[in-house]
């Protein structure tokens, strides 16, 4: 059995027997995977189970096989230590909030390079990040992860094609009847976060907790029409909760 190194983004741990867990991991070299490691809810300094809380950014030595369904790992360690997520209660709630939306979207073990960069570069940015800009981070991170999936919204907004089409992916003309037309002032706000390059850019948005509400709950719409095992995010209340 072969050893690689790899760095993995933790998305979902479960207690296995006594001490041990398996945890569910987007890794750089194998996409996602899941990991039996023993001992790691040992009591005492030797406990490793903080290394494997959602979002942790992890640099992994792995055994690998191919079509095998558990893997392992011999040694792990922070690939990055946060100074913030983990502490701050907005900041974790964007992170969990960003761990729930890979853990549905993510389905393969497919080896996804840029996929892995922007989500690592993501989690790094909310953790350092000036704490007003990560209100709206949610939704550009949504937008932007659907560009990856390969299912993105083609911003072709425009004063004659002011509205939101979910079916279509893009934006059409009003006096259509269709009941599943988003209306023009959520409509024009994701197509704002559509034009967005810039991180720092997400300060310019200027946005209150209910505006933020509904074009985070239509972009959820947006991939349950998209992915048909894609249902409500458990933590989309909480963090609507916690940025209000």
């Amino acid at each position: 059995m072969s050893i690689y190194s790899t760095r993995g983004i933790v998305l979902r741990t479960v207690k296995y027997g006594e001490t041990s867990v398996i945890a569910t991991v987007f890794t750089e070299l194998f996409g996602l995977q899941s990991y039996l490691v023993n001992g790691v809810r040992t009591q005492g300094k030797g406990s490793r189970a903080h290394f494997f809380q959602p979002g942790s950014l992890l640099e992994l030595q792995v055994y690998h096989q191919e079509l095998k369904h558990l893997q392992r790992i011999r040694e792990m360690r922070w690939a990055v230590l946060y100074q913030h997520i983990f502490s701050d209660i907005t900041r974790n709630a964007v992170t969990l909030f960003m761990v729930e939306l890979l853990t549905r979207t993510l389905k393969q073990p497919e080896k996804n390079e840029v996929l892995f960069e922007f989500c690592q570069s993501a989690f790094c940015w909310v953790d350092q990040a000036e704490k007003k800009l990560t209100a709206n981070f949610p939704i550009f991170f949504s937008l932007q992860l659907l560009h990856h999936l390969g299912f993105r919204i083609q911003d072709n907004y425009s004063p004659d094609r002011p509205l939101f089409n979910p079916m279509e992916g893009n934006f059409t003309r009003e006096g259509q009847e269709d009941s599943t037309l988003i209306s023009p002032e959520v409509s024009a706000g994701i197509s704002r976060f559509l034009k967005i390059r810039d991180l720092e850019g997400l300060g310019a948005v200027l946005l209150n907790q209910v505006q933020r509400r509904e074009i985070l709950q239509e972009i959820e719409k947006y991939y349950m029409i998209h992915m048909p095992d894609f249902t409500r995010m458990k933590t989309l209340p909480v963090l609507h909760e916690i940025l209000s």
